[in-house]
């Protein structure tokens, strides 16, 4: 027994660590701090509290936390009391955290950018990005992160849980966050505004993309042909119409789609969603850009001009339609006679002649 402490002890003084954890190859000296400190992967919290429902990882947490228990819930029980707003305090330790929201003061200061905190934790969770340490690590697919909350919302994702329900249409959310963002749909509350132009975005991610419009920059170039692009997404994007990869799978039918877009779209045919809600005459909509198209009809703008006359048009398919009369393009072209149309509606009527369908009786 002797032996061992002196081990032990001898393992302090030269900074020996030979116990070294499987997941992070974090070291540590002695064989029960690799004990504790499992317990950060595998979430196991075998001290619980015999007042309340609450566990903890070490003996010396729940220590701290029955100190709530034990004392009387007044200022006898917490008699570290802030000058600035009265509110009491078991430890004065806890006081001097609660007075740095009055005073401001962020002791705690990354060395490796200009950020500052208030609180230890919240400075050990930031630096976390600088060093690239990922302690908490999912156990169904792998993936690590440096906070203990990110992967409990990452967890959703394996969970499929989606407490948080929209009160104007069907749909649930794995985040508040995310349905915060939908309900802008049927609010049509856009907070983004672009300094340049007048456009107004649902999301800040669209108004960074939109941006880049103005600057003009487009770093990325396509490795399969000479287009270049703004974003790395639009690259991505583009990418699957060289390589045909279309990894968004529909769950109710076969289709696939290469973007994930046309796979939301799409599944609105299945579930009958219509989210987008005219606000003239309350007809609903699948798609964004079909509520864009009908509220042309009450506004009467027809932004789509014919560069030969003086038409204009409420929907571009419309103004390519119209050019064929001026180009004399006919595409839609008959395979069992020579003629050529320039609406399919047209080849459509005309393929009938052949067939001997007689529609109109």
């Amino acid at each position: 027994m002797i032996t061992t402490y002196i081990a032990m002890h001898m393992g302090i003084r030269t900074k020996e660590k030979p116990f070294q954890c499987r997941q992070c190859a974090k070291s540590l000296t002695f064989n029960s701090n690799l004990t504790h400190h499992m317990r950060v992967h595998t979430g196991e919290k075998p001290y619980q509290c015999s007042q309340c429902d609450k566990a903890f990882i070490h003996n010396s947490d729940l220590t701290k936390h029955m100190v709530i228990h034990l004392r009387k819930m007044d200022t006898m029980g917490k008699p570290y009391k802030c000058i600035q707003c009265s509110k009491t305090f078991t430890n004065n330790s806890d006081l001097i955290k609660h007075i740095r929201i009055h005073s401001g003061e962020k002791p705690y200061r990354s060395s490796q950018c200009d950020t500052a905190f208030s609180y230890n934790n919240s400075f050990t969770r930031h630096m976390r990005i600088h060093s690239g340490e990922k302690s908490y690590q999912c156990r169904e697919c792998g993936k690590g992160f440096s906070n203990n909350s990110n992967l409990t919302i990452h967890m959703k994702i394996h969970t499929g849980e989606k407490p948080y329900q929209c009160s104007q249409c069907d749909m649930a959310f794995s985040y508040n966050s995310i349905l915060e963002i939908h309900q802008r749909i049927h609010t049509g509350e856009k907070p983004y505004n672009c300094r340049q132009c007048d456009k107004a975005f649902t999301h800040k991610s669209n108004l960074t993309e939109h941006m880049k419009i103005h600057t003009e920059e487009k770093p990325y170039q396509c490795s399969y042909c000479d287009k270049v692009f703004t974003l790395k997404s639009h690259l991505k994007r583009h990418t699957r119409i060289h390589t045909g990869e279309r990894p968004y799978q529909c769950s109710y039918c076969d289709k696939v789609f290469s973007l994930i877009s046309n796979l939301k779209r799409h599944t609105r045919i299945h579930t009958g969603t219509k989210p987008y809600q005219c606000s003239e005459c309350g007809k609903t909509f699948a798609a964004n850009s079909s509520l864009t198209e009908h509220m042309r009809i009450h506004t009467g703008e027809k932004p789509y001009q014919c560069s030969q006359c003086d038409k204009a048009f409420t929907q571009t398919s419309n103004l390519t339609k119209h050019m064929r009369i001026h180009t004399g393009e006919k595409p839609y072209h008959c395979r069992q006679c020579d003629k050529a149309f320039t609406q399919n509606g047209q080849l459509k009527r005309h393929t009938r002649i052949h067939i001997g369908e007689k529609t109109y009786q």
